[in-house]
C-alpha cells in the first residue's frame, strides 16, 4: 500500500484531534474528487512498518492526545489496500486503547466483501458511498455530498 498525507496532528478530518492517513488507490474517480492526486495505486509513498509505527506511537503521544485516526485517501478499503489497513487497525485496537477509527470510502456498506467488513467490524464510523458532484453541500459536517451517509458503527 501506498499513502500520500499523513498528518499526525488534524482537527478537520473527523472530531477532535487526531492523527489522519491519506492512502494511495481509487476505483471510483468520482468527478470532482478534491483528491485526484490519491487515485493511482501506485502514487505516493510506501506504507512501511516505520510509518506504522509512528502512527501507533502518534496515537499514544500523551504530550498531544488524540481522539483517534481517521483513514482517507484514495479509498481505503480498495482491494489492496484492506490487507495493510486490517493490520493498522488491528494493532491500533490492541496498542491504543480507547481510540476511535474513522473511515472513508467510496464503497456503500451493502457493497463491502468480507475482507472489507472485517475492518468495518472494527472501526467506529464508516463514511461511505461515492462524491456526486451535482449533490454537494459544503454544510455538511464529514462528508462531501449529500448521499454520503456517516454511520456510527459503535
Amino acid at each position: 500500500m501506498n499513502y500520500h498525507q499523513y498528518y499526525p496532528v488534524d482537527i478537520v478530518n473527523g472530531p477532535g484531534t487526531r492523527c489522519t492517513l491519506f492512502v494511495s488507490g481509487c476505483v471510483h474517480e468520482c468527478p470532482g474528487c478534491y483528491n485526484k492526486s490519491t487515485w493511482r495505486l501506485n502514487s505516493g509513498l510506501p506504507f512501511d512498518d516505520e510509518m506504522e509505527n509512528r502512527i501507533i506511537s502518534d496515537l499514544n503521544d500523551t504530550r498531544i492526545p488524540r481522539q483517534g485516526i481517521s483513514l482517507s485517501g484514495g479509498d481505503p478499503l480498495h482491494p489492496q489496500n484492506v490487507p495493510h489497513i486490517l493490520k493498522l487497525v488491528k494493532r491500533i485496537h490492541k496498542e491504543c486503547a480507547g481510540k476511535d477509527i474513522w473511515v472513508w470510502t467510496g464503497y456503500k456498506l451493502d457493497e463491502l466483501n468480507d475482507a472489507q467488513m472485517e475492518i468495518v467490524d472494527l472501526i467506529n464510523v464508516l463514511v461511505d458511498g461515492k462524491f456526486v458532484q451535482d449533490l454537494k453541500d459544503p454544510a455538511l459536517i464529514w462528508r462531501g455530498s449529500s448521499n454520503q451517509v456517516v454511520h456510527h458503527l459503535r
